[in-house]
């Protein structure tokens, strides 16, 4: 097997004063160069997170290539919707943690629909349309550094979160840390839904700003800063990437509120002109099989022996559903990301 990495620098017009362009952040390539199946897949994730099953699968499908392109998921959002409008090339397959773009673009006609035993066999919650699949379980969690955070202060709800927000003693001003929504798209994805769900979401907002909580990006980033003390405690954070982290580094503690525990599915279609929608389906079918939930399952993409599933008595799943759409109304985006902005003006 032959895998090749390239990170990538992906500024259009860099150096020239041209304006950035959507593009990677990221390149990897998996499988024989000569191939007769090579297939791309545009992703909003990590390109280690997928590495074990994507060298699984082309292990198992010698006949098939694979490039993934690791993208932001606002970048890749953007990039899909000139695409999508027939002003760009699509990929294969496209895959995102901010599943609610991922509903947008399928109900925008984007996608072409796939039908297999394995799409049949998900929930309805991870199918939709036989267009739209979930492949994998990923809690949205809190990070904390045990070895700097007294144990009578470690969080286990939101509640508890907002008790060392308004600490008057001020020790945690700065210190805490969560997703800046303007620039993650599944930061986006949770503070919606936390501002319906969540009774404590006003009272977080107005803590978050009082407490100087740091708005920034992206998962794996402010898991490492956890990791260093940087900040004591992350809210919000997509778990699999705290988990790895975790699993090697005892300091780092992973909680999955006890309050509730969203649960999202990370999304995948093929859109319609894909060069090979046969090939993107077969990586979709083997992500749902047995061999590929273990593979996912070594960097807790999915539940396994060493990370069983969540409390269902706590978990919150996010359906893949037109529910999704409503966050993305123009006027509840503008009204929950100018109360961003009045909590987070160092940000702007």
């Amino acid at each position: 097997m032959r895998r090749a990495v390239l990170a990538c620098a992906v500024l259009a017009g860099l150096g020239s004063g041209a304006a950035a362009q959507p593009g990677p952040e990221a390149v990897a390539r998996y499988g024989a160069a000569d191939a007769a199946h090579p297939i791309l897949i545009q992703g909003a994730l990590d390109i280690p997170a997928f590495a074990p099953a994507l060298e699984a699968f082309v292990a198992s499908h010698p006949a098939v290539a694979v490039t993934l392109e690791q993208w932001n998921t606002n970048d890749l959002f953007a990039a899909m919707t000139v695409a999508c409008a027939g002003a760009a090339p699509v990929p294969d397959l496209v895959i995102s943690s901010a599943v609610d773009q991922q509903v947008k673009l399928v109900n925008d006609a984007c996608a072409q629909p796939y039908r297999s035993a394995g799409t049949a066999a998900l929930p309805p919650e991870r199918n939709w349309r036989d267009e739209l699949f979930g492949l994998t379980s990923e809690p949205a969690v809190m990070v904390y550094n045990r070895a700097l955070l007294p144990p009578g202060d470690a969080p286990a709800s939101r509640f508890d979160l907002l008790d060392l927000l308004r600490r008057e003693d001020g020790v945690y001003a700065g210190r805490i840390a969560t997703y800046d929504i303007e620039r993650s798209g599944i930061g986006y994805l949770f503070a919606f839904l936390d501002s319906i769900q969540a009774t404590t979401f006003g009272g977080l907002i107005e803590a978050f700003g009082r407490a100087r909580v740091v708005a920034t990006c992206c998962s794996a980033e402010i898991v490492d800063a956890v990791a260093r003390g940087e900040y004591l405690v992350a809210y919000n954070i997509l778990g699999p990437y705290a988990m790895v982290r975790a699993a090697t580094n005892p300091d780092l503690a992973v909680v999955t509120p006890s309050d509730y525990t969203l649960v999202l599915s990370r999304g995948a279609f093929i859109p319609k002109g894909a060069r090979d929608p046969g090939a993107a389906g077969a990586f979709v079918d083997f992500l749902l099989s047995e061999p590929g939930r273990r593979a996912l399952a070594e960097t807790y993409l999915t539940p396994g022996p060493g990370n069983p599933p969540e409390d269902a008595q706590f978990t919150r799943p996010i359906p893949l559903s037109p529910v999704l759409l409503v966050g993305l109304d123009r006027q509840k985006r503008a009204r929950l990301l100018a109360l961003w902005r009045e909590t987070f003006p160092e940000t702007r």
